[in-house]
This record gives structure tokens, sequence and C-alpha cells, in this order.
């Protein structure tokens, strides 16, 4: 499992979960966005709505809707399987257990690096885990670690 942490500092949140996103969904993935705050789901939700050019769209759900299994895209308060999603976005900055999905975004604001460290060094040695730290600078994402 790839296990990649993005310090969010330029960008609103919801333009890194596009930008993510759109590029899952370009390779044939679907995704799980998770936020325990339903205001900021529904951010998201209008920034995937918008990403796309107008000839496409990035289509999107709550993962407890009906239909959720048919949709690219859901956004939950807690991670969930309901669209056989094997990428994750952690779109609050909170680290939470992610099995089963081939790849988690832990997106965090500076405020909450100390946490994100905390996550960073409590799955230090797990078989199987690869991780990555992203950080932006002027305007682009650099991989750090």
């Amino acid at each position: 499992m790839k296990l990649d942490f993005w310090q969010v500092t330029d960008d609103p949140v919801e333009k890194v979960v596009a930008l993510i996103a759109k590029r899952a969904v370009a390779q044939g993935e679907r995704v799980m966005v998770v936020a325990a705050d339903p205001d900021q789901r529904a951010a998201i939700a209008r920034a995937l709505w918008q990403a796309a050019p107008s000839d496409s769209f990035l289509a999107n759900g709550e993962a407890d809707a009906p239909g959720a299994d048919r949709q690219p895209i859901l956004l939950g308060s807690e991670p969930a399987h309901a669209n056989r999603a094997s990428h994750i976005i952690l779109a609050d900055g909170t680290f939470r257990e992610t099995e089963g999905f081939a790849r988690t975004f832990l997106l965090f604001p500076p405020d909450l690096a100390a946490a994100a460290r905390a996550a960073w060094r409590a799955v230090d040695g797990r078989e199987g885990l690869e991780r990555a730290y992203y950080a932006q600078e002027d305007g682009r994402w650099v991989k750090k670690g």
C-alpha cells in the first residue's frame, strides 16, 4: 500500500482533492474521500463537479446514498468500500486506518503537521507500506521524502 502525506499550504483542500481525484479517475481508479464535516464534503463535491473540462465531469456522491456503488468518487465521514475504491483521500487532516485501499492520501494543513508526523511514526515498519511526503513550493507539489 502507498501512503502519501500532502501538506496543503497554498491551495484550498477542495482543489487538491479534485487534482488527485481527477488523476486517479483518469487512470481508471475509483476514489473515496473522507471528511468528518458535512460542509467540507459539500465544498469538495462542488469542487469535483467544477474541476473537469466542460465536456466531462468528476461524478461523485455520498457513500450512504442510493446508487453509491456506481459512483467513481464517493464522499463520507468514514472510510467505506461502497464503490470498490482503490484510492482514499483523507481530506480533513485526520489519519484513519485505511485497510483495503491500494493508495491513501492524507491531506493536512500546517497546524496539523504534528499529528501527521505522529501518524507517519505510527505506521513505521509496516510490511508492504510505501510512504511519501509532499509539500507545496511555488504552486507546485514537490516530493520531500
